[in-house]
């Protein structure tokens, strides 16, 4: 029986130790020891299994960390975090005070940057190449390791364009597997097929075209034929760019066949590979499907509708209409700042355009939102599917800062529903016609109305632009929420005596704020609490303040929200009893009044 190699590799230093000849032994060892992690635990499962041969290559060949190894994203970097000193803990991976899912520096030496938003590997790398340089050190190596999803956005071009004219000791490595968490869409990925399939002329390499060194395609997962080229590239100076082809899941057969639900599958029976399916018998919808089932209704009806999403067709539940009407639904790939641009161009056509991006992207398109939208009055529909706290992707993923940056665009009307009959409702609202831009954010999981199918789609009502709505009345004091969050009120409130004493409303609109309906409360209450599932810095408490001072009201007011720091990862409930968020919490601050 042979030994276990892995259990006697605590860093790189074990790793360099052995012969290369044990090496496809690590890493049937590495993968299964991933396997049967994330089978009970959960977590991104495919990336990382695609990966483990040029992981366990990279850090045999190159001297980390005093070498840099970049991650993009960071879904395929389990098996670094096991060789890197972590495989104790790995068990704790994406948990409330446990490891990261994704690289982060404040974790490990060997993580040399943060990452969980995609393409930022090849600039960061480059960046720390030119300042190696900088310091007369021409030795070090600086490696980004991308896909061909995330190499197709603009930001890693910028990086290659730049790159390209440099000196620098840098070397990308494209992990290309056709598939980033949906299957790769647009004419790189087809350039990249061409590639692969020795279709494309070497002379007509794009790569070669800005200055790089190009070597490959090379089978990634033939760890002899990846490490031979990594120790002959790591003679080369200047940018160079290493072609490798792996297989998203590889090692477990359903993983290979179905990627994209393996892409994080939750958990699933480590030897057979099967997910354990989860009973979603009488239990609400997901935010997402309520999306995506009630565009495509609205869509059957209103030809002008149009569906864009920037790589997350299944996530966002585009996939309905993509399915229906695939001329009229697009995946634009990791490109949210194209994704925005696009919609403003087709609104300016008279199209109807929803443009679904999560919340924590639409951050990367900020200044499309402002300068191409927003100016210019075009009425787009956002939908910013997982906003809030979305649990164990921790804070490279909390859909938290949407309120407070969008609250203070001028033309954008921003829209938190409390359910999934609102969500449905401005869905169909926003399709009649607006004067101005809409954001509609919702959050990750599930609603509160049980066979919300059966009994609500396609049956809307209009929603009156900036009005607010009285939940519960009360003569002591008042409760103001926003969004799915005031279901926390609500049940909060079921457990206090007596309950006469709260009014609970519910503003669903942040911008515009109904100042009717203020001027009324602030008349009324002396003591009024805000709650909202975002930050409380600049956030929906924040317009309750400015409009308290505007008009020189004195009531107490008294913010909910998230705490002015990065919320890390943990389950939602968690991060809720964190943020003084949950229904426990609110039940104890409801019960000091």
């Amino acid at each position: 029986m042979k030994s276990n190699l892995l259990e006697n590799i605590h860093s790189p230093i074990d790793l360099r130790q052995l012969d290369e000849a044990q090496l496809p032994q690590l890493a049937q060892e590495l993968r299964d020891f991933i396997i049967n992690i994330v089978a009970t635990k959960e977590g991104h499962l495919g990336a990382s299994l695609g990966v483990v041969e040029l992981t366990i290559a990279l850090h045999y060949v190159f001297n980390t960390p005093e070498d840099l190894l970049v991650w993009d994203v960071g879904h395929q970097a389990y098996g670094h975090k096991i060789l890197t000193e972590r495989r104790a803990v790995f068990h704790t991976n994406r948990q409330l005070g446990g490891i990261s899912g994704f690289p982060k520096r404040s974790e490990s030496i060997y993580d040399t940057f943060g990452v969980g938003h995609s393409s930022t590997s090849i600039s960061a790398a480059l960046g720390m190449a030119i300042a190696s340089n900088l310091k007369g050190d021409f030795e070090k190596q600086h490696i980004a390791i991308i896909g061909d999803a995330s190499i197709a956005s603009g930001m890693a071009f910028e990086g290659l364009n730049h790159a390209g004219v440099t000196d620098a000791n840098l070397l990308v490595i494209l992990n290309d597997n056709a598939i980033g968490i949906d299957p790769s869409v647009g004419a790189l990925k087809k350039y990249l097929t061409s590639v692969k399939q020795g279709k494309n002329p070497r002379q007509n390499n794009m790569i070669r075209s800005l200055n790089f060194d190009y070597s490959g395609p090379i089978d990634g997962n033939d760890i002899y034929a990846v490490i031979k080229e990594l120790k002959r590239l790591q003679k080369i100076k200047g940018p160079k760019f290493l072609h490798i082809i792996t297989t998203k899941g590889k090692g477990l057969q359903q993983a290979e066949e179905n990627q994209v639900k393996y892409h994080a599958p939750g958990k699933f029976d480590a030897n057979t590979g099967e997910i354990i399916i989860k009973s979603e018998e009488n239990l609400p919808p997901k935010y997402q499907d309520v999306f995506g089932l009630t565009l495509l209704d609205l869509a059957k009806k209103n030809e002008k509708i149009v569906g864009i999403t920037p790589a997350m067709p299944s996530g966002s539940s585009l996939k309905f209409m993509m399915e229906a009407f695939p001329k009229r639904a697009f995946d634009v790939g990791i490109a949210e700042q194209h994704a925005v641009t696009l919609s403003a161009g087709m609104a300016t056509q008279g199209l109807i355009v929803y443009c679904n991006i999560y919340s924590t992207f639409l951050q990367r398109a900020y200044d499309q939102v402002i300068h191409d939208v927003a100016l210019q009055n075009l009425p787009v529909i956002f939908c910013l599917d997982r906003a809030g706290l979305v649990g164990e992707d921790g804070a490279t993923h909390h859909g938290v800062f949407d309120l407070a940056y969008l609250r203070c665009i001028p033309n954008l009307i921003v829209y938190a529903p409390l359910n999934e009959i609102e969500l449905q409702n401005i869905l169909h609202t926003a399709q009649l016609g607006l004067n101005h831009p809409i954001a509609i954010r919702y959050p990750r999981g599930r609603g509160v109305t049980k066979n919300w199918e059966r009994l609500h789609l396609g049956k809307y009502e209009t929603i009156e632009i900036g009005k607010a709505k009285l939940l519960q009345s009360g003569a002591k004091v008042a409760i103001l929420s926003t969004g799915a969050i005031g279901n926390n009120v609500t049940l909060a409130l079921s457990k206090i005596q007596p309950p006469e004493n709260f009014a609970h409303y519910d503003f669903a609109f942040v911008k515009p704020l109904d100042e009717n309906e203020l001027h009324t409360i602030f008349s009324q209450f002396e003591t009024i609490i805000t709650i909202e599932d975002g930050v409380i810095k600049g956030g929906f408490g924040n317009g309750i303040l400015e409009f308290a001072a505007t008009y020189r009201y004195n009531s107490k007011i008294q913010l909910l929200g998230i705490p002015d720091e990065f919320i890390e990862q943990g389950s939602i409930d968690e991060l809720q009893q964190y943020c003084g968020i949950s229904v426990e919490s609110l039940e104890i601050i409801f019960s000091s009044y």
